[in-house]
């Protein structure tokens, strides 16, 4: 574990078949983003719901998100409409949860630093 907050660590290329966080892991790494995102798919992905005040500044965010996800090259599930966005992590090739994920979520959290999306 590093000692740099998560939002100012870097993604790490991740083979295939190593394996997902294991639980305890998870846990820490879950209390230290704040606002907090929610464990969801049995433990396997982490989400948080975004909602704004109309559809430019969701899409201002979903292409912020974009941005974070190309630079890291960690790509998030999202899900968004009029004025909402549902960000997803998870990392495919363990089967579920990694660092990066945690890295990524801590990045999102930070886009929405001192606003109130809606």
């Amino acid at each position: 574990m590093s000692d740099q907050p998560l939002h100012e660590q870097h993604c790490t290329a991740i083979a295939k078949g190593e394996p997902p966080l294991a639980p305890d892991e998870v846990r820490a790494l879950l209390a230290a983003l704040d606002p907090p995102w929610e464990l969801v798919a049995d433990g396997q992905a982490i989400q948080r719901r975004f909602e704004f005040r109309n559809y430019y500044r969701t899409l201002a965010f979903v292409n912020a998100v974009a941005w974070i996800a190309h630079r890291a090259d960690h790509h998030p599930d999202m899900e968004f409409g009029y004025n909402r966005c549902l960000v997803r992590y998870s990392t495919h090739a363990v089967g579920g949860l990694s660092r990066n994920d945690f890295i990524c979520a801590a990045r999102v959290n930070r886009l929405l630093d001192g606003e109130t999306p809606h």
